[in-house]
């Protein structure tokens, strides 16, 4: 039952029914195709078919009756017995044709005989009309068979085409949906996904459309995937030739006398440490090299424990706490890059709340930028003229690392104002045991 949509002045209007999906697919659309150009070529040709038949056995069945009409006419001329089915003004004569003899006026025409097809011919016999009739339902009994045969042949040619068609373009279809899956799954960081349509590997071979596009997506994959490798390398690269001069610089920065500048010099190696280590952690997170180490820990005493190390005045709630299953380090690098952030880029209160497997940060700033809620955090970008200072790594890694909990990480802007990231964890298990 179709539900009334409301209107702006109030006046109720029905929605349109809505096609079902499959109406929508290639094969449908070619199938329909398919199916309305046959039959119109099938009209087409059937009707100039039906027409040029039905033309000349008129024409023959005309001449004919013309003929014996002629010789009827010489017969009564000379005063000799007329032909059979021959006279002056016969039983059945259609009027039209009786009035066109009557008026000095020779024709045919074709109308019923006692329940028959009959070919009459008339001509004028002194202010009479002198006519005969030829049996003409032979030739129509031909010109329907003739129509049935064609609507047959019609349907046949229909069907054939139609399954023929269907076939031919459900290959393609299956060749565009493998596309697309693949292409998918690149999406999703398989960059391994390829495929490798057969039609590709010899050059020789005439390439059709879907080809050229399942080519072109294997190539851009290759090249990702060489550049991302490439990317990820020289990201590992610079961290661990970083690392060691970094350390040495920290160690020789503590043995600088008190004062505001070694205060400067010892907070730029740290700022420098921390960058070189986020940067270790996103090579091995792009490499998908990271394994997890799973236990059962209450989510309401490691929330605290974060908010307690980072050090900041965030508020914490409690909805509903529970046990999850999940790697203990690497939640606290989530929770923690996440409460770091609605510090230094929000203002105050933090809220960091706990809702069963859900957990909630909200600062009351100004909101994520809007090309993080569109295409989520990216590297090394800050939003201009915020001016607040950062690399842009942290929600990054968050992410990376929620990703590989099996967690959900989302953004969004409070109607009120406000940033605020929320974590979906995996449920807990079934009757978890409680840990110790």
């Amino acid at each position: 039952m179709r539900r009334p949509t409301p209107r702006r002045n109030g006046t109720p209007r029905i929605r349109a029914p809505r096609l079902p999906a499959w109406t929508a697919t290639l094969t449908w659309k070619s199938a329909c195709f398919i199916v309305v150009m046959c039959c119109s070529l099938a009209a087409v040709l059937g009707a100039l078919v039906h027409v040029e038949v039905t033309r000349q056995t008129v024409r023959t069945a005309r001449e004919k009756a013309l003929m014996k009409l002629h010789d009827a006419a010489r017969a009564y001329e000379a005063g000799e017995q007329l032909p059979p089915e021959t006279g002056l003004d016969l039983p059945g004569l259609p009027q039209s044709l009786r009035d066109l003899a009557v008026s000095g006026q020779r024709g045919t025409i074709v109308a019923d005989k006692d329940g028959r097809a009959t070919m009459w011919a008339a001509a004028p016999a002194d202010g009479r009309a002198l006519a005969t009739a030829i049996d003409y339902s032979q030739s129509a009994r031909t010109i329907s068979g003739l129509d049935n045969a064609i609507i047959g042949s019609s349907v046949l040619a229909i069907g054939g085409t139609l399954l023929v068609g269907a076939f031919a373009v459900t290959r393609v279809t299956r060749r565009l949906h493998q596309t697309a899956t693949v292409a998918r799954r690149i999406s999703t960081g398989d960059l391994d996904a390829r495929v490798d349509d057969p039609r590709t590997k010899n050059a020789a071979r005439h390439q059709d459309e879907v080809a050229t596009v399942a080519g072109a997506l294997d190539t851009m994959a290759a090249s990702l995937q060489a550049k991302l490798l490439s990317e990820q390398r020289f990201t590992a690269d610079v961290a661990h030739e970083l690392r060691t001069p970094l350390t040495g610089l920290q160690a020789a920065s503590e043995l600088l006398p008190p004062g505001r500048p070694t205060e400067l010099v010892q907070e730029r190696v740290r700022t420098m440490r921390q960058l070189t280590e986020d940067l270790l952690e996103i090579s091995r997170l792009d490499s998908g090299s990271e394994q997890i180490e799973t236990d059962l820990h209450p989510l309401g005493p490691l929330v605290e424990r974060v908010v307690r190390a980072s050090g900041t005045g965030t508020e914490v709630e409690v909805v509903r706490d529970l046990c999850v299953e999940t790697d203990r380090r690497r939640l606290e690098r989530v929770l923690g890059n996440l409460v770091a952030n609605a510090h230094k880029h929000g203002r105050a209160p933090v809220v960091l709340t706990v809702d069963g497997p859900v957990v909630t940060v909200r600062d009351h700033g100004d909101g994520f930028p809007d090309y993080l809620l569109a295409h989520g955090p990216q590297r090394f970008r800050t939003e201009p003229g915020s001016g607040a200072k950062g690399h842009g790594l942290g929600l990054t890694i968050a992410l990376g690392q929620a990703e590989v909990l099996g967690a959900r990480l989302t953004f969004r802007n409070a109607p009120d104002g406000g940033a605020v990231a929320t974590l979906h964890l995996p449920p807990p298990p079934d009757d978890p045991p409680q840990p110790t």
